[in-house]
């Protein structure tokens, strides 16, 4: 089943001669329960790509559909996590997983027993009474994913989550996020430039060209699951890595 369809999306910022093409005829179909992943340079439109599916932005051409349905703003059937620390500083880490849960109404019995559950998910059950300024940059990032989760999202949608951790709190998370995926068997569309983490993540990684970003080609991801750190060595990860940088290269010549 499809669960986001993107058919010939493009989108233009601006006006007259001060006008910016940021995407051109986008065509991305993401499954029921995929880990899709964007990569592409710098600039290229990605997290515009992002924010359109998220209901922020708006296409200036073609569609975007989610469940067959046309976005046509933000919703509940998706969740997203930014690349910054979006917590409330003067809420605990609980009362941040919470959030969306007491905008919906639930009981604080109900709204309890999911928050304890997503936090025990993403091993920080005991720090749900910490307030997000004693935490460190990847416990921040790993409850912002326990809150999208508690809400129980169609779609997970992730903008560069990782990338303003260090390198070894960064694999850490990578391997968090393989293991949650797994067990919630969410649909993610991913954004990273970092061609490593998305061949280590994805089921299939979409690439962008240079602005206005266009889809170069699709390539699929067929190293057997489970994945970690270790991957990285296989040999076909190395083949699916010079492909991509090879296409990348080319762009940026």
């Amino acid at each position: 089943m499809i669960k986001l369809r993107l058919d010939k999306l493009g989108k233009v910022f601006g006006s007259g001669p001060n006008a910016v093409e940021a995407l051109q005829d986008i065509a991305i179909d993401v499954r029921e329960g995929e880990f899709a992943v964007v990569v592409g340079p710098s600039g290229c439109g990605k997290s515009t790509l992002l924010n359109i599916v998220a209901g922020l932005e708006e296409g200036t051409t073609g569609q975007a559909l989610i469940n067959g349905r046309r976005i046509q703003g933000p919703g509940a059937d998706r969740g997203m996590v930014f690349q910054s620390y979006t917590l409330f500083p003067w809420l605990t880490v609980r009362k941040n997983v919470e959030f969306g849960l007491r905008i919906k109404g639930l009981p604080s019995a109900e709204r309890k027993r999911i928050a304890r559950r997503y936090l025990k998910l993403v091993g920080l059950e005991e720090f749900d009474h910490a307030l997000p300024k004693s935490l460190s940059g990847g416990m921040k990032q790993r409850t912002a994913i326990a809150r999208v989760l508690a809400n129980s999202p169609d779609m997970l949608l992730m903008d560069e989550p990782f990338g303003a951790l260090d390198a070894q709190t960064r694999l850490q998370l990578q391997d968090l996020l393989l293991d949650v995926w797994r067990k919630e068997r969410a649909t993610v569309l991913f954004i990273t430039h970092d061609i490593d983490e998305a061949i280590l993540l994805a089921d299939t990684i979409h690439i962008m060209s240079r602005r206005p970003g266009r889809i170069i080609k699709s390539i699929p991801v067929a190293i057997p699951r489970p994945r970690d750190h270790r991957t990285t060595l296989f040999p076909e990860f190395t083949a699916i890595k010079k492909d991509i940088m090879e296409m990348l290269w080319a762009e940026l010549r």
